[in-house]
């Protein structure tokens, strides 16, 4: 098994969870003259962006100062954790204050995806845990049980019925999705969507389904996507993949039965060989995912195993 962490993984941040509602700690960590804060922009199609100092190499943190003279005081701010130099939250921004902030600073913005493949490891991690908090905070304001708006407690991390007689808590929400590659053999199973580009070909994913196990959740999708049967599964690592509330959990299993009957969710399905593998990678007639997804890490692991070599080689990744 690679002992490369997963894009968004391995976030090295105290987050204080058990501190969230004491108050004495909580109006200390807003007084803490060493607050930093990450400004995420207006949601667009790609989610909230957030700030990143000129170059795009560095989130743009910016201080209580600086906030403001930008007039982001008032804005409601997340906690997030301590890293070691002091708190740090996020606040989520409106189009013209995003775009007023960027302009004083000579900032710009950086969506979630460029964030994987362009920020450091931490920086990276940070914007997606705080653009997770973001998405749900937006996306759940009123009780799902009398409909009553919800107020945010907890630092921003539990939404609270404000309906006193009801008074029920809401939790960020994170859907585990399993992701799998399967191998019979010397050959592995990789399936193509017909909404990606041509000649794309990844590991199979989908999500864990109501009173199933992770395990039975790699067994049901893989039959329903390439009908093959899968027995024996061992997991491997896991991803935060908040695109926008997903944790990607992925395994690598054993076929019993070789024989694929592609389900309606795919345009194909293959089992590919390692010759067939390098060949395509290196023809550019076999496109796999990009090193951002754990999807990437189980090809590559799954490569080094069969054959020793290096996927990152290969791709120039």
């Amino acid at each position: 098994m690679s002992a490369r962490i997963n894009t968004f993984a391995g976030l090295a941040l105290e987050r204080n969870a058990e501190r969230r509602d004491d108050l004495e700690f909580s109006a200390a960590q807003r007084a803490d003259l060493r607050a930093r804060f990450l400004l995420l922009g207006a949601e667009g199609a790609g989610g909230r962006p957030a700030l990143v100092a000129p170059g795009s190499t560095q989130l743009r943190w910016l201080d209580r100062d600086e906030c403001a003279a930008l007039g982001l005081a008032e804005l409601p701010a997340t906690y997030l954790g301590d890293a070691g130099q002091g708190p740090l939250f996020s606040l989520s921004a409106d189009p013209l204050q995003a775009n007023r902030a960027a302009v004083a600073l000579g900032a710009g913005f950086i969506d979630l995806r460029s964030a994987g493949a362009r920020l450091a490891g931490f920086e990276a991690g940070i914007f997606a845990y705080a653009r997770a908090l973001a998405f749900w905070q937006s996306r759940t304001r009123f009780c799902g049980a009398c409909g009553a708006p919800l107020e945010l407690v907890a630092f921003g991390h539990r939404g609270r019925c404000s309906n006193r007689d009801c008074a029920l808590e809401h939790f960020p929400r994170v859907d585990p999705a399993m992701i799998v590659i399967v191998g019979w053999g010397e050959r592995c199973l990789l399936g193509h969507n017909a909404s990606w580009a041509e000649n794309r070909y990844s590991t199979l994913a989908g999500f864990v389904e109501p009173g199933e196990s992770l395990e039975d959740a790699v067994r049901r999708e893989v039959h329903e996507e390439a009908g093959v049967r899968v027995g024996a599964c061992t997991y491997h690592s896991s991803q935060p993949w908040p695109f926008p509330s997903s944790l990607m959990l992925g395994f690598t299993a054993e076929a019993e039965d070789p024989t694929i009957r592609v389900g309606p969710e795919l345009a194909d399905a293959r089992w590919f060989s390692v010759d067939e593998l390098v060949a395509g990678v290196e023809s550019g007639s076999l496109i796999l995912p990009p090193p951002l997804s754990v999807s990437h890490e189980l090809i590559a692991d799954w490569l080094r195993t069969q054959s020793g070599l290096e996927l990152a080689r290969l791709t120039g990744g």
